[in-house]
């Protein structure tokens, strides 16, 4: 039974929306900027992908607004977005109990620093009685469902940077065994507060020493020296194919297939020689009841977060897989930085527009490729393609690596 992307809300450092998303990305305007000076990690981090605020009391009128976390805003603010744009009603357009939601994402970051602040501040009385509808992953799935008066399968997802793709993945396992017929998926998450920023930097994991915040994303370039922080919540509607036939609902892509593996290796650094990521690949091309060629596979977006390793690792696995110089590759992470569990499923978004409106959005930032990073990378500009296919990449800490192969919709959104 195939899945079909009937929806997307998309809320991101470079831009809300699908139009505005997809043409940023484009055309090289970025979202990544030195934070505020009143922003809370303005001390922390040298530049971040930044949303602006947001006020509670715009999506939540509810007795506990004020003390919702941002991973809840931004989740109900995408997930209408996502719904709206799919043009479906819960109960209307499809059965409460027939509808499942599923967000990945760390938890509420910004809640559990402020109150342990808090507490050391004012003692026990000051420890908020929201603290875990607060900082509980499962939060924005919770919120969703009660608001939209969704009754079916629910969940969150916490496989790292993985998260968003991983539930994507799991929303394909639900349609395809006949438990759901639509199902709201991907990932929130803000995680711009000082006590985790730290632990990014003090690993020397984030990107440094830039004097223009818009060059510190590099992907494969030579001179990259990590990633970019961002906070944002990316959300789809997936359907079944005969759902949204049945209700006359177009698709910007279908889910051919996806592979999920863990490496087994190490806490946080992948395999160096990309084996694991390598299988996540190949068992997502033979995810069709007939498998699909490598050679039809088009474009490839990358997880390419611009670390040393990660960028290495991910190319050999793309050689391993397709050859050298074997697909066209480019990473999306230059322009909206590294939102964590969110990203993956952003770039699931950006890979459903590339087939459906043919064209491949570039690396930006790509300078001076890496010669350990040798592909065919999409620079400077984007590349004008008739290609079926396409594949994204996400991996995470702990080893997750989860890939989805794409396919243009039977019904395309025009």
């Amino acid at each position: 039974m195939t899945a079909v992307i009937t929806g997307m809300g998309l809320y991101t450092p470079v831009g809300r929306g699908v139009e505005a998303t997809f043409a940023a990305l484009c055309t090289g305007r970025s979202g990544l900027a030195r934070p505020p000076a009143d922003h809370p990690a303005a001390e922390t981090l040298e530049v971040a992908g930044v949303l602006p605020a947001i006020d509670p009391r715009s999506v939540s009128s509810g007795p506990d607004t004020k003390v919702l976390d941002r991973i809840v805003l931004l989740a109900l603010l995408t997930a209408a977005d996502a719904l709206a744009d799919a043009g479906l009603e819960v109960g209307r357009d499809v059965a409460p109990e027939r509808t499942a939601v599923i967000v990945g994402g760390v938890g509420g970051l910004a809640t559990l620093e402020t109150q342990v602040l808090t507490r050391a501040a004012r003692g026990r009385a000051g420890v908020s009685p929201y603290l875990l509808t607060g900082v509980l992953p499962n939060m924005p799935s919770a919120r969703i469902a009660i608001r939209h008066g969704i009754r079916g399968y629910s969940s969150s997802v916490g496989t790292a940077c993985a998260s968003g793709v991983q539930a994507v993945a799991d929303a394909v396992r639900l349609i395809q065994a006949g438990e759901a017929d639509v199902v709201l998926c991907g990932a929130s998450e803000a995680p711009l507060f000082p006590t985790f920023a730290d632990t990014f930097g003090n690993a020397r994991a984030l990107a440094r020493g830039w004097a223009d915040p818009t060059a510190a994303s590099r992907p494969f370039d030579l001179r990259r020296n990590g990633f970019v922080l961002a906070e944002g919540a990316v959300l789809l509607v997936l359907e079944s194919a005969a759902h949204a036939a049945a209700r006359g609902a177009t698709g910007y892509a279908e889910i051919a297939g996806y592979g999920v593996t863990t490496d087994a290796y190490h806490p946080t650094a992948p395999r160096p020689d990309g084996s694991g990521a390598a299988e996540s690949i190949r068992r997502a091309l033979t995810g069709r009841r007939m498998p699909v060629p490598v050679a039809e596979v088009g474009y490839v977006n990358a997880h390419g977060t611009g670390t040393k390793l990660g960028d290495i690792a991910e190319t050999t696995a793309l050689t391993e897989v397709f050859g050298a110089n074997g697909v066209p590759v480019s990473s999306t992470k230059a322009l909206t930085g590294h939102l964590l569990g969110a990203s993956g499923v952003l770039e699931t978004a950006a890979t459903a527009l590339a087939l459906g409106r043919g064209l491949l959005p570039p690396t930006w930032n790509l300078d001076d490729p890496d010669p350990a990073c040798p592909a065919d990378h999409i620079r400077k500009e984007p590349r004008a393609t008739e290609t079926g296919y396409a594949l994204t990449n996400s991996f995470g800490f702990g080893g997750q690596n989860v890939s989805l192969l794409l396919a243009r919709a039977t019904r395309p959104r025009t």
